[in-house]
Formats: structure tokens, C-alpha cells, sequence
């Protein structure tokens, strides 16, 4: 896993709001293309034929970010 992957889990697993997303592409606008976020997304709905589970990592590193804390890395 890369460095901005691993900030990004490590921050989510503490329950804070992470400056880590934002970089690792998961801005408040969405998941950024070709950042590490669209590949682990890509990779989740992959695994999960088609679509991003709820409650996944993918989903709720989402969330985080689209709720403002990574409003400054678009």
C-alpha cells in the first residue's frame, strides 16, 4: 500500500478527519480520476461485482471527504 493509502486507512481507523483524503483523492466533490481513491474503488467494485459496498473502506473514506474534511483538495 502506498504512503497516501496508508495515511488515508490509518486516519480513518482512528475516527478522525483525515487530511490524508483529500491527497489520496477523495475531495468533497468526489472521488478524483486516476487518484489512488478511483483505484481502490475500482478495485472494490471489482470484488464486489459491480458495485462499492456500504460500510467499506472505499465507501467510508467517501464519506469523510465529501463531508468537508478534505474541502481544500480538490
Amino acid at each position: 500500500m502506498d504512503p497516501v493509502s496508508r495515511a488515508a486507512v490509518g486516519a480513518v481507523a482512528k475516527g478522525s478527519t483525515p487530511g490524508a483524503l483529500g491527497p489520496a483523492g477523495f475531495t468533497s466533490g468526489g472521488i478524483k480520476a486516476g487518484s489512488t481513491a478511483a483505484k481502490m474503488m475500482s478495485a472494490s467494485a471489482v470484488a464486489g461485482r459491480g458495485g462499492v459496498g456500504s460500510g467499506s473502506l472505499v465507501s467510508v473514506c467517501q464519506s469523510k471527504g465529501a463531508s468537508g474534511g478534505s474541502k481544500r483538495n480538490k
